[in-house]
């Protein structure tokens, strides 16, 4: 089942790629209005991360499109640079950069990341979905779609909104959101619906969610939902018009464009690299992606979205858990997202602008509670406090600051720890009892580093006056030079005040120390 080509699944891929497309049309244009770039740029991006990036990529379910971790870098190259087609410039140079990375295999970066973290991490984006689109359920839509920083817009943190929310309840945007929430749980939990499985509860929903309020609206309801804020609101043709911008290549001589270009290069690859890594190890069948392709692929997704008037994008956790949860099995899903977000949003955007954001948010409510359910927290707690602790700091530094922040802080704890682990297990320590006195052993690892040292210092200095000793190297490979040389200062000074009769066995002839019994009682009566 692992070697799935792209028609193996045809009607789950289309499916799937529909429900994709429903969860990246408001991300889009909200990650679109959050960057201050005009709505149209958000769904370029899309449509050239689901077909093109989509294409050339060898993931089988990650979703690439415009990225909330890059709104902040967008928005203030904007201003800085002085117009979005100069921007455009900076994206074109940043996915030059991207390939060039590709070629240089940085890709194999991601082998790096520990499981804890990953796992973090998409603990985090799912709570993150949960805080972010309980509001848009209640009918409370200050806050833009693509907008995922704990720290918002407005200068309100996420709990300011989710509080503020209670006070702005709209009662057709709950009911719509209840009733969706239902649907998707027994599209998904009863049997007897299987037959109709072929159709995605998400489309049954947002259908459902047009109907419901337009009863509202013809029967003059206190429930219906008009104003645009409540809706998808996607730019007309003569907006689009209005808005649409091509690079201005004359910006190329300016070092500024060239510093946006590295900035989103790092930071879009970084991302990417987490985002892939996190949806092989969603992935049912555990496939792995060549990230040096990947990385190559949104390389020239980039270029031809600046080209063409997008935003710069990456491989995107909520877009890609979408995908897997609804089905999606190979990368036709998300090629097909992209076909629909290009055809839909050009031919019928005004039956697009029909559908409640409270309907989108019951969808995305569900690909948060899958991505951060109970259970994921229980397995790690289980698995024991090494990859417990640097799991639960990812959770709570990926919601408190951002992605990027949150992975380096969960990344540096997790580096503690490997070191902490590193440190007990330099050797065993084992003291037997003789008729004849105690006899303890020290026996090294395979490898012994100059972390090890103190660990190793430490237990000499108390090793008791008299005692006979045993340092075993048998099975060691490697001996750091400081360790070394500690120990033969501990056999030549240490070893011969406190009378302790030492022997070392085992030790490699380069580490320049001999494997014999040295007897050093009554030397301290001989000194004197």
């Amino acid at each position: 089942m692992s070697n799935h080509h792209i028609f193996s699944n045809v009607r789950g891929d289309l499916a799937s790629g529909l429900v994709v497309f429903l969860v990246a049309l408001p991300l889009c244009l909200g990650i679109a209005l959050a960057s201050g770039a005009p709505l149209f740029a958000g769904i370029v991006s899309g449509v050239i991360g689901g077909i093109i990036v989509g294409f050339l990529s060898n993931s089988a379910l990650s979703v690439t499109g415009p990225a909330a971790g890059l709104t902040a870098i967008v928005l203030t190259a904007i201003t800085d640079l002085g117009g979005f087609d100069i921007f455009l410039v900076a994206v074109i140079l940043a996915g030059l950069l991207q390939i060039g990375l590709g070629f240089l295999r940085a890709g194999s970066f991601s082998n790096y990341f520990p499981t804890s973290v990953i796992e973090g991490m998409l603990a985090a984006i799912g709570i993150i979905i949960i805080l972010k689109q309980i509001p848009h359920a209640f009918g409370h839509d200050v806050d833009n779609e693509g907008d995922f920083f704990f720290i918002e817009k407005s200068g309100h943190s996420t709990f300011d909104t989710l509080l503020e929310s209670i006070n702005f309840i709209h009662g057709g945007a709950i009911i719509i959101a209840l009733i969706s929430i239902a649907i998707l749980i027994i599209w998904e939990k009863v049997p007897a619906l299987k037959k109709v499985k072929m159709i995605p509860g998400a489309l049954v929903v947002v259908v459902l969610s047009i109907i419901l309020n337009e009863i509202f609206i013809k029967s003059e309801s206190v429930l219906a939902i008009t104003t645009k804020n409540h809706l998808v609101n996607l730019p007309s043709l003569d907006e689009i018009k209005a808005g649409f911008s091509l690079p201005n290549f004359s910006a190329l001589t300016n070092p500024k464009v060239w510093i946006v270009a590295v900035t989103i290069a790092a930071v879009a690859s970084i991302e990417t690299l987490l985002c892939i890594e996190a949806t092989d190890k969603l992935d049912p069948f555990k496939r792995y992606t060549d990230t040096n392709r990947e990385l190559k692929a949104q390389g020239a997704g980039n270029i031809i979205s600046g080209l063409l008037g997008g935003l710069p994008m990456t491989s995107v956790v909520v877009r890609s858990s979408a995908n897997i949860n609804s089905g999606g099995k190979t990368k036709l899903s998300t090629i097909f997202h992209g076909l629909l977000l290009f055809v839909f949003a050009l031919s019928i955007p005004f039956l697009l602008n029909k559908i409640p954001l409270a309907a989108l948010a019951a969808v995305l409510l569900m690909v948060g509670y899958k991505l951060a359910k109970p259970s994921v927290f229980i397995h790690l707690w289980k698995n024991g406090f090494s990859q417990f602790i640097p799991f639960i700091i990812t959770v709570i530094a990926v919601v408190g600051i951002d992605l990027l922040k949150g992975v380096a802080i969960g990344l540096a704890v997790s580096i503690l720890f490997i070191l902490y682990q590193n440190l007990k297990i330099a050797y065993s320590f084992k003291k037997e009892s003789f008729h004849d006195g105690d006899v303890i052993t020290i026996k090294l690892a395979q490898e012994v580093s100059f972390l090890n040292k103190a660990a190793i210092k430490s237990t000499l200095i108390n090793i008791p006056e008299g005692s006979n000793l045993i340092i075993d190297a048998t099975n060691t490979k490697y001996i750091d030079f400081d360790v070394v040389e500690m120990l033969k200062d501990f056999r030549n000074v240490t070893a011969v005040d406190k009378e302790i009769k030492l022997t070392l066995k085992g030790f490699k002839e380069q580490y320049n120390i001999d494997n014999t019994e040295f007897k050093h009682v009554k030397i301290k009566e001989q000194k004197k």
